[in-house]
């Protein structure tokens, strides 16, 4: 992979940005980490996106990940944590703290979340391949793609409802209806690649062998149509989910996941407990160890 460098990003270290015909593949490049969002990549994917939408040699995108997962969350590590300056110049300037108020998490939240929403305005389509794990702010992501293409055997879902917050991008209902999206956000629990294509959560989904060819395909197909016409038929298609209060409910899921931070339960205190007593690996075995096997399992063939 050569460096990159264009007009609106320059040598990124957490993305890959690789251009094949009229096809932009942006990959999350962090894969020691399950490609976690970190500060770093977030900024750096919001500018392979415009790098793509503003290249006219482009027609489409395809958003992946690299190693053996396509996104497992946020990284608790560096995500939640304050703006660190890259300058000095900036230290001597107060700016908000992430958290210490409703409005600064909503605020902090709002600013983060603006690049899920570039996905969506952007007037390019952006295809989703899902593989491994697409988990919490991984389907922050990919739920914003105009289509998702998944590996039969990848698992998506939101675990992190059981004790740190809300989807604070929520497209859930649009994508599954009202008891899907409760079954998933009651729970955490996580479905399988071929079931949330049963269920419309994603387009369709391959084995896992196949998923790169079958994804690749695809986009290579929209591709084919001039970015004039593209635009306009996702923004036709964009302008009716707006119309069902699209754009209304990503602000109301932002001060939702605000609400959600103020919570003072148990599981809650316990997770926060155990990510300073015993690290990350200890506060998840304890969030998620008293729900078993998390799969959902179909009942029903669809």
């Amino acid at each position: 992979m050569q460096e990159y460098s264009g007009k609106w990003l320059r040598k990124p270290e957490c993305v890959l940005f690789e251009v094949d015909g009229a096809v932009a593949k942006i990959t999350l490049n962090r894969p020691e980490k399950r490609n976690a969002i970190s500060h770093q990549l977030i900024y750096e994917l919001r500018d392979a996106l415009l790098e793509a939408d503003d290249r006219q040699d482009i027609n489409a995108v395809l958003l992946q990940g690299a190693g053996k997962d396509f996104c497992a969350g946020y990284d608790l590590t560096s995500s939640y944590g304050d703006w660190e300056p890259e300058n000095k110049d900036a230290e001597k300037y107060d700016y908000r703290p992430a958290y210490g108020s409703f409005d600064n998490d909503c605020w902090s939240m709002e600013r983060f979340q603006a690049i899920p929403d570039l996905i969506f305005s952007m007037h390019k389509p952006v295809i989703a391949k899902i593989h491994g794990n697409c988990l919490a702010g991984g389907t922050d992501l990919a739920l914003r793609c105009d289509m998702i293409v998944a590996a039969d055997d990848a698992k998506i879902g939101f675990p992190a409802i059981r004790a740190n917050g809300s989807p604070p991008s929520h497209m859930w209902t649009y994508h599954v209806g009202p008891q899907w999206a409760k079954r998933l956000l009651l729970t955490g629990d996580v479905i399988l690649g071929r079931d949330a294509a049963k269920i419309g959560l994603v387009l369709d989904a391959v084995p896992a062998d196949e998923i790169d060819d079958f994804a690749m395909d695809l986009v290579r197909r929209v591709a084919l149509v001039d970015t004039e016409l593209s635009a306009a038929q996702k923004r036709i298609v964009n302008m009716a989910m707006e119309q069902m209060g699209m754009m209304t409910t990503q602000r109301f899921a932002r001060e939702m996941d605000a609400r959600a931070h103020l919570g003072t339960g148990p599981a809650r205190t316990r997770f926060w407990t155990d990510m300073r007593e015993g690290g990350l690996k200890q506060a998840l075995a304890g969030r998620d160890g008293p729900f078993g096997d998390s799969v959902i399992k179909l009942r029903t063939d669809r």
